[in-house]
């Protein structure tokens, strides 16, 4: 894949994320999944922007309004 392509599919490439237009709620399973890329590749973009960080706090923050 071209770097230019990657860059394309970022998140404001404007393409459909599949949630009808609407952005899903982060849940405990897909912020494992952030961190777990993150952990494989330490190194690469993910880990270095602290996404998963952000992605399991959003994640905790969701299901703990979900239980209320």
């Amino acid at each position: 894949m071209l770097e230019e392509e990657a860059i394309g599919m970022g998140k404001n490439s404007g393409r459909n994320n599949g949630a009808g237009g609407r952005r899903a709620s982060m849940t405990p399973q897909a912020a494992s999944r952030v961190q777990s890329v993150g952990a494989k590749n330490p190194g690469g973009r993910t880990a270095q922007t602290g996404f998963p960080a952000r992605a399991q706090s959003t994640a905790a923050k969701v299901s703990r309004a979900a239980g209320k």
